[in-house]
């Protein structure tokens, strides 16, 4: 099955198999004629990157790439892609990768007009105001993962390196002006970076769902997103060609980000503490993190995640969805333990300030207090 489409929400989207080929007319339609490509440092030699810089080069673009980035991206990264911007006097930015890319990427285009400091414009009340929003550069947004749905996000993850915390930078701004969604460039991810990342827009989905928050639209698309991810992620996995599993995965990656416009909640508030001090892969720790926080929240969730269960076919409404996600996990090769996946001797007290100052509690169906998200953590490890 070959899916091929032209969306303008939440920001215009060129989908389909192949379509990484009109990047120079994505690049010319966003005003963009020196481009500076930023990328990880895994991706920046990889075909696909080489393919899009040769495609560039060809239209007259240039083959500019920045790829200094770590897998989670900190500050002296966003410094280093700033002067790589300037230097290069580019007018634009393509954001290419995972969430790593995409977030450091965005930033850079955000970061290079201004003059204040990054840390002026963390999401904290309308801090995004203090930026000068004409002297944002356009970004073109191609993802190469199924997972963070950055591709259609507002803002960045960014880690502070000398806090180890990771910090959301937000405007409105941040959103692409055009994303290119090719399922061949996720053909060739490993296979737990496929379920990690799968599991990651999952997790988006699942959060957004639960989150009291009142916003129609969002629950709408979490409910479908968990579909495509319930029908379509352990074909993916199975199978890393499977173009149409491929397709329908990157969907849901930018509905989860779409989704969580409404919150995100106690899944996101541990995993962004813990994978700035352990660096774990973000999705994968969301993963190891869900079933614990169901079960945390079923007091306020039971109703909704009984009506996700019988709109997912899943049989004995919110026991039965715990119990399909840890088969799911078990299924995809998820450690069942934050122990499991490398975390030993973790300092309690740290993370969980982590998680009550992260932005991610503010949408979570149950108050996270000092003492059950210590409660919560400590049966995740």
């Amino acid at each position: 099955m070959s899916i091929t489409a032209n969306w303008s929400y939440p920001t215009a989207i060129r989908f389909g198999a192949g379509r990484i080929s009109e990047i120079a007319d994505a690049c010319a339609a966003a005003g963009i004629s020196n481009p500076l490509l930023v990328t990880d440092r895994g991706l920046a030699t990889m075909e696909i990157t080489n393919r899009t810089l040769d495609l560039l080069e060809t239209a007259g673009l240039g083959r500019a790439i920045f790829a200094d980035v770590d897998p989670n991206p900190n500050e002296k990264n966003a410094e280093a892609g700033v002067k790589a911007y300037n230097d290069g006097g580019h007018d634009g930015v393509i954001a290419f990768g995972g969430g790593s890319g995409l977030d450091l990427g965005k930033l850079v285009a955000f970061l290079a007009g201004q003059t204040r400091p990054l840390w002026d414009f963390e999401d904290i009340g309308d801090w995004w105001t203090r930026a000068d929003a004409e002297a944002i550069a356009p970004i073109v947004a191609v993802p190469t993962t199924a997972g963070t749905g950055s591709e259609v996000g507002r803002a960045s993850v960014i880690t502070n390196s000398l806090t180890q915390e990771k910090k959301i930078i937000f405007h409105p701004k941040f959103m692409p002006t055009i994303v290119i969604c090719d399922p061949e460039l996720t053909v060739g991810m490993p296979a737990f970076i496929t379920a990690g990342t799968g599991l990651d827009a999952f997790a988006h989905c699942v959060e957004a769902f639960c989150s009291p928050h009142y916003h129609p639209m969002s629950q709408g698309i979490a409910l479908e997103g968990m579909r495509l991810v319930k029908d379509y992620l352990p074909r993916a996995f199975a199978d890393g060609t499977d173009l149409e599993a491929r397709a329908h995965m990157m969907s849901a990656a930018a509905m989860g980000a779409t989704a969580f416009q409404k919150g995100l909640g106690a899944i996101h508030a541990l995993s962004h503490p813990i994978g700035a001090i352990h660096h774990t892969h973000h999705g994968t720790t969301n993963a190891v993190c869900m079933p614990a926080v169901l079960q945390f929240n079923r007091s306020a969730i039971t109703d909704r995640m009984d009506q996700a269960a019988s709109y997912l076919n899943i049989e004995g409404g919110f026991d039965g969805f715990c119990a399909y996600v840890d088969a799911l996990n078990a299924s995809l090769g998820i450690p069942g333990t934050l122990t499991e996946l490398g975390i030993e001797n973790p300092d309690i007290d740290r993370i969980v300030a982590g998680a009550l100052n992260d932005p991610s509690t503010g949408g979570n169906p149950v108050e996270m207090t000092k003492e059950n998200t210590r409660k919560l953590l400590l049966s995740c490890l």
